[in-house]
């Protein structure tokens, strides 16, 4: 079984495998190019995203500085908007949905490394051979989500549609649709529901008018 096949089954796998550091050198040299980007150079920066990432949906904006591990793992939809320092890394699948929000400095990680010092520096193969080994988890968002600065979102997560992330949160376990969640660790702090609409804050709506 090839490595990038062990990744997605969920198993060990050998990240110094030549296969797997030839798609992340590559991927690393391409956050350089697209970090050396001015704002307003949209094709080009529009280009690299292109063959970074696996998808990279209509509208979708990375303010940058970015930083992806693999890129081609990770899939974005629509309209999103990425803040400065979004750093994903994707060794296993990381699926994000339409019009999301990022604020600056989120993370999100899919990779485990064994919790035992010794299982982290070696294991033996089938093949005979000690390897360093780690597996990973992948990492699932909906829809009109919006994370907090310096969010981390940890391997195995998946959050549901509609979702508010509080800043310096921590995600550890799964976050279920309409909610307001926030803490180290993450945890529901309620639903959301109209009672959170911005015409029940006059003050700060001032003259505009929600749709």
């Amino acid at each position: 079984m090839k490595e990038e096949d062990k990744i997605k089954a969920g198993i060990l796998f050998s990240p110094a495998d030549p296969e797997l550091k030839a798609i992340k050198l590559r991927t690393h040299k391409l956050n350089i190019d697209y970090n050396k980007t001015y704002e307003d150079e949209t094709e080009k920066r529009s280009e690299i995203i292109k063959k970074i990432l696996g998808k990279s949906g209509e509208g979708t904006f990375f303010q940058g500085p970015i930083t992806f591990h693999y890129g081609i793992h990770t899939y974005v939809g629509n309209n999103c908007f990425f803040n400065f320092n979004i750093t994903i890394q994707d060794d296993a699948e990381v699926t994000i949905g339409n019009d999301c929000n990022f604020g600056p400095n989120v993370t999100i990680v899919t990779p485990i490394h064994p919790m035992l010092p010794d299982e982290r520096k070696e294991i033996l193969c089938a093949d005979g051979v000690k390897r360093r080994l780690c597996y990973a988890k992948p990492v699932h968002i909906g829809n009109d989500c919006w994370f907090g600065a310096n969010v981390v979102v940890c391997p195995g997560v998946t959050i549901g549609d509609n979702c508010v992330i509080g800043a310096g949160s921590v995600v550890v376990k799964d976050i279920p649709a309409n909610s307001f969640s926030a803490g180290n660790p993450c945890r529901v702090i309620r639903e959301l529901s109209e009672n959170d609409s911005m015409i029940h804050k006059p003050d700060i709506l001032a003259d505009n008018t929600v749709i």
